[in-house]
């Protein structure tokens, strides 16, 4: 391994690890602090967007403004900043806050497998039997989380279960409307403009801001990591990875973030997790390596 690689490898590791030390930091606030996910997103969004696009002006000056000049890409950024940001980062941290961060964490992965289907629908062709095979077992993972493989039993709260399925058509709908943005905004900017964006509206709507009463330094540090380090320096380290390494094997490392955030839910906040909840966690996860070993199949002919 070269020490590209290795470099692309560790951040890869470093941002799967922060995204999920985040979920955790947001899990213990909703426990311990008088928080919901409107307020917790809104400061997440509108602090992550700042900084962003303080980096986007350093790096590319009057660049960052030419998007206004364009009514056609402005509209595609806001659709993306509502439609994809917003809804991913507010449903993700909801299904937090009715069920944990793992359970949450784990259920937003489905979006590779709507992505796919989506694909392959928007394109007119019969999903691959390899796409068929992991809606199924995506579906029978949501089904031991949901009900422990006893459909008289629903142990997941409907919200916790509702909220989850949201954010993966989130976490779906983030991707596939960055689709031509990145590539002529760069990723720094789109998500930026993004974040700030759906920062507003959120704000705007609901008029959430300003700090709790209750909130002491712990509080203050934990907002803090879930913005520089679940937001800011995931997202940073995750980028430098991709160009690293490549997207299919970066799509990997991601699995490495329910794995994090079930492993210290469990430890350090008391979650527990049943047996059936860990299978119905590794059929939704083998989903992920699935699909993402058969993309990189499909660019890479010699590896077959």
């Amino acid at each position: 391994m070269d020490a590209r690689a290795k470099r692309g490898t560790l951040c890869g590791i470093l941002g799967a690890v922060f995204w999920g030390v985040s979920g955790v930091c947001s899990q213990f606030l909703f426990q311990h602090y008088t928080v919901d996910s409107i307020w917790l997103t809104v400061v997440r969004m509108l602090s992550a967007g700042a900084i962003l696009l303080a980096v986007a002006l350093v790096q590319q000056k009057k660049a960052v403004f030419a998007v206004f000049k364009q009514p056609k890409e402005l509209a595609h950024l806001v659709l993306f900043a509502i439609g994809g940001l917003l809804l991913c980062q507010f449903s993700y941290l909801t299904a937090i806050q009715h069920s944990n961060s793992g359970t949450a964490t784990v259920l937003q992965n489905i979006s590779i497998v709507m992505v796919a289907v989506f694909v392959s629908c928007k394109n007119r062709k019969m999903p691959p039997p390899v796409q068929i095979f992991s809606v199924g077992l995506a579906l029978v993972g949501v089904f031991l989380i949901a009900t422990q493989g006893d459909p008289r039993n629903m142990s997941l709260s409907t919200r916790g279960l509702f909220w989850g399925i949201v954010s993966a058509v989130g976490a779906s709908s983030y991707s596939l409307l960055s689709d031509g943005l990145v590539d002529r905004w760069s990723s720094v900017t789109v998500s930026g403009y993004g974040m700030l964006m759906g920062g507003l509206a959120l704000l705007a709507f609901t008029g959430a801001w300003g700090w709790p009463a209750e909130f002491d330094m712990t509080a203050a540090l934990l907002v803090c990591g879930i913005v520089l380090l679940g937001t800011v320096g995931a997202f940073s380290l995750f980028l430098q990875c991709i160009r690293d390494i490549g997207p299919v094997k970066a799509t990997l490392f991601a699995c490495i973030e329910p794995v994090t955030a079930t492993a210290l839910s469990a430890f350090l906040l008391g979650s527990v997790f049943t047996f059936a909840d860990l299978i119905g966690f590794a059929c939704i996860l083998s989903t992920v390596f699935l699909l993402t070993l058969k993309k990189e199949r499909k660019e890479n002919p010699a590896a077959q």
